[in-house]
């Protein structure tokens, strides 16, 4: 079962163990990780999604290589706070993933407009193409969401 707030997650999270924050789209989710400390975030990669086991069997190798003692995964709320399709195709991706084993606490957090903050600094600030920013989009968004999560956490 996730963690109903952030304030959850920090007694459960053993000393220099990162987090892990995870941006979900329909075909990949972009990874970013934190450093011991939990004070910065930064993108790490993005999985295509495949069939579930092998997309669970690839998140896993990543938390294991990176010592990871927890996860936050952006929420896709709609923008009147209610949830919709996406926020249920995430739910269920976590209990699948609890279902499949990964055995770290996990917490949802609110997402809207993180990929919209992200692409606006791509195009604004580093004037990227779309082709370039829709590689790197994803794993910046999750930057952006653990950031979030992290800046939280510091002021509990």
């Amino acid at each position: 079962m996730p963690l109903s707030d952030i304030e959850d997650l920090k007694p459960q999270l053993p000393r220099g163990f990162r987090l892990c924050g995870i941006d979900l789209g329909d075909k990949t989710a972009g990874l970013a990780l934190s450093d011991s400390s939990l004070m910065i975030a930064s993108p790490l990669e993005t999985l295509k999604r495949k069939k579930f086991t092998q997309t669970a069997t690839e998140f896993q190798a990543v938390c294991d290589a990176h010592n990871v003692g927890g996860v936050v995964i952006g929420l896709p709320l709609n923008m009147d706070g209610t949830e919709g399709r996406r926020c249920q195709s995430t739910r269920q991706f976590i209990k699948n993933l609890m279902d499949f084993g990964i055995d770290l606490p996990i917490v949802f957090w609110d997402e809207r407009l993180s990929t919209v903050a992200v692409e606006r600094v791509l195009i604004d600030e580093a004037d990227l193409s779309r082709s370039r920013r829709s590689s790197i989009v994803d794993k910046l968004a999750a930057t952006y969401i653990l950031q979030g999560a992290l800046d939280r956490l510091r002021h509990l």
